[in-house]
């Protein structure tokens, strides 16, 4: 199971997905959860990937490419059948509503509770630049 949240939600509490999440590590104990649930929570992001100042783009259909580094549905996809748990997902922010294709920011959305980080150099619109830790 995949959960994403964006930490600008004004419809539903972020923290509420992060307490879900948390009572299930509680409940099935940390390596028995890790087995099957990952949490993604994006700086930003308003509801249901509506927008918002942060990234948002990283989901089947609103990313350009449908791969496992950048789409959840394809994560999900290599997880079950490879057993490659995410750990890393990079989001996007189109340059201009309607751009699927141009971000004008990339940035790392770390498995929870792992967040990401600034290298030190580089652009700091660029994932690349950004570690989870």
């Amino acid at each position: 199971m995949l959960l994403y949240h964006g930490w600008a939600d004004a419809a539903i509490p972020p923290r509420n997905t992060v307490d879900y999440y948390e009572s299930i590590e509680r409940t099935m104990g940390q390596k028995e959860s890790a087995s099957f649930v990952r949490l993604f929570m994006v700086p930003g992001m308003q509801h249901c990937s509506s927008g918002g100042a942060g990234v948002s783009m990283f989901v089947l259909n609103t990313v350009p490419r449908a791969d496992a580094d950048h789409d959840m549905a394809a994560a999900m996809e290599r997880w079950v059948e490879q057993g490659i748990a995410p750990e890393r997902i990079v989001a996007g922010k189109p340059k201009s509503m309607g751009n699927v294709t141009e971000f004008s920011r990339t940035r790392p959305l770390c498995a929870w509770p792992k967040t990401a980080h600034y290298k030190g150099s580089g652009s700091t619109d660029d994932a690349v630049n950004f570690v989870c830790h």
